[in-house]
């Protein structure tokens, strides 16, 4: 079912999974732009957000979790689902106090991902 105009933004720094994740958010209905790092994201310069930003946690350069910190110091409200490979309980312990709106560890189920995208996004 079309999502209209609700842009999914993905920010990881592996190139495979960027490909990936635009396909399959992109086969829901979802525009979805993608970004190499944290910087690039913030480079973008969008007027109005994303409906809801996948995030990596680790990353070259800014983290996930500083990214998060940049946009809630600026007052930007944007859903995020963080997505990792480093599923540990510190790493889980964060996102569960970061306020993130979902969280999933790499290697993750395809539909799980989409059905929390359209968890946060219908309600962004």
């Amino acid at each position: 079912m079309p999502r209209g105009s609700e842009v999914i933004s993905i920010v990881d720094d592996d190139l495979s999974v960027r490909r990936a994740l635009r396909r399959l958010v992109g086969s829901a209905g979802y525009q979805v732009e993608t970004f190499a790092s944290a910087q690039e994201f913030l480079s973008s310069a969008r007027p109005a957000g994303p409906g809801c930003l996948v995030l990596d946690v680790h990353m070259d350069g800014m983290s996930g979790f500083e990214l998060q910190e940049r946009l809630v110091s600026e007052r930007r409200e944007i859903p995020i689902i963080f997505i990792t490979a480093h599923d540990d309980a510190g790493t889980r312990e964060r996102i569960r106090t970061s306020g993130a709106a979902g969280y999933l560890g790499k290697p993750f189920d395809p539909q799980a991902l989409l059905d929390a995208i359209h968890r946060v996004a219908g309600a962004a």
